[in-house]
């Protein structure tokens, strides 16, 4: 069993594996069908599978006490991901699945600024390094 500190190694695991059948899927998806139409049946899907585990779970009750601050920033949060769907699924239909995917996935560099200057987390060296090798990396992939 991991200990706690390494508990969410498996998961993000899993999250890589299933964002990369994502990328393989939605590019045969998108090959024939309205990029914004394909977003709309993805999200129908994924809307469907999301409320039957809440359903599932017992947590539908809860819905009526989440706080106003959360849902703020969950309804931003949503749309954000909407938005990048939509983009996303309009870049794979123009362009290559590994230049996409690479250009999709160098938002960890948007992710570390934003949590270091709106959440106070550290930007260590490493981490600083860690950046440019990311964005490095994205631009061998795409040029």
């Amino acid at each position: 069993m991991l200990n706690h500190e390494l508990a969410w190694l498996i998961p993000a695991l899993l999250s890589a594996l299933f964002a990369a059948l994502t990328a393989i899927f939605s590019k045969l998806g998108v090959a024939e069908v309205n990029s914004n139409l394909a977003t709309a049946i993805r999200t129908v899907i994924i809307l469907a599978i999301a409320w039957g585990i809440v359903i599932r779970e017992g947590n539908l009750q809860q819905v009526l006490h989440i706080p106003q601050k959360a849902l703020i920033f969950l309804v931003g949060s949503g749309i954000a991901t909407g938005l990048s769907w939509i983009f996303y699924f309009r870049a794979l239909q123009l362009g290559t699945t590994g230049s996409v995917v690479a250009i999709d996935k160098s938002s960890l560099v948007w992710v570390i600024l934003f949590a270091h200057f709106f959440l106070g987390e550290p930007l260590t060296l490493k981490i600083f390094l860690g950046v440019l090798l990311i964005i490095v990396g994205t631009l061998v992939v795409v040029l």
